[in-house]
């Protein structure tokens, strides 16, 4: 699928709520004598960020790359758009649709924009060489979708702001067709402008219909993106609940004392 192709079709599942993108079912993970992540069942649906929340060792990180193909599963299903699947590798992952922006961005510094985009994947000529033209000549679509301001693409990737080095993963993840996005602590280390950048981001994919795990400690963020919001704490899920439900003083109860809130229905997938 072109990326063209795939951005028509992302608008046309934007917000179709009748089909569950991800469902992670009853998943396990142990190192050694450690359940990092123990029996936990979470669910993603199109044109939904669904925010994912804990303490330091809490499992979401884990629980996360295992969706990312970088940790093994010990046990329990994953199903994208209803069929199960394997996730063994990243690749396998990249090959579902699912891409990761790591709070790192794993860019490489001394490459531009352009380079970094295609880090891995770079597009060839019928005569196996770089097809520089169309590299560039795509990523300036990509990247004018996200950002019309963002024009020194060809600057090395250490001289741009965080704001626009997070233009570059995110464009990474959505040229090559991107359906799901995990993106763990986008905004960190940002100013509010950037932050508040990172957030249209977010709100213009979510309208394209790519669903979101965000796995973040800045409770404005989670407030300000997430239609749901899971918390965990020791390996297990304590509550998923619409985020317009809780308080952000609930929220806190979930992830330091496990409590869930009194009064509250979990909510298992995202309603209209």
């Amino acid at each position: 699928m072109s990326p063209s192709t795939h951005s028509a079709a992302a608008h046309s599942t934007a917000r179709d709520l009748s089909r569950c993108l991800v469902e992670l079912r009853n998943i396990k993970k142990a190192f050694g004598g450690v359940h990092a992540v123990d029996d936990v069942s979470l669910n993603l649906y199109p044109g939904e960020v669904v925010a994912v929340l804990g303490h330091n060792g809490a499992g979401k990180s884990t629980l996360m790359k295992m969706l990312a193909g970088a940790y093994p599963i010990d046990s329990g299903e994953v199903l994208i758009s209803g069929s199960k699947v394997q996730v063994r590798t990243p690749a396998d992952a990249q090959g579902l649709g699912i891409e990761s922006i790591y709070q790192t961005l794993a860019l490489a510094d001394n490459l531009d924009a352009v380079a970094n985009l295609f880090l891995g994947r770079e597009l060839l000529t019928t005569w196996r060489t770089l097809d520089d033209h169309r590299m560039d000549a795509d990523a300036r679509k990509v990247f004018h979708r996200l950002n019309k301001n963002f024009t020194n693409i060809r600057t090395p990737v250490r001289r741009l702001s965080g704001g626009q080095r997070q233009v570059v993963a995110i464009s990474r993840a959505i040229y090559f067709n991107a359906r799901i996005l995990i993106m763990d602590e986008p905004t960190a280390a940002l100013g509010p402008e950037e932050t508040a950048m990172v957030g249209d981001l977010v709100r213009q994919l979510k309208a394209e219909g790519v669903g979101i795990f965000l796995i973040s400690h800045d409770m404005h963020d989670v407030f300000a993106l997430s239609d749901r919001l899971a918390v965990m704490k020791n390996g297990r899920l304590v509550g998923t609940y619409r985020t317009q439900d809780v308080t952000e003083d609930e929220v806190l109860g979930m992830i330091i004392l496990g409590k869930q809130p009194s009064g509250k229905t979990q909510a298992e997938r995202l309603t209209q």
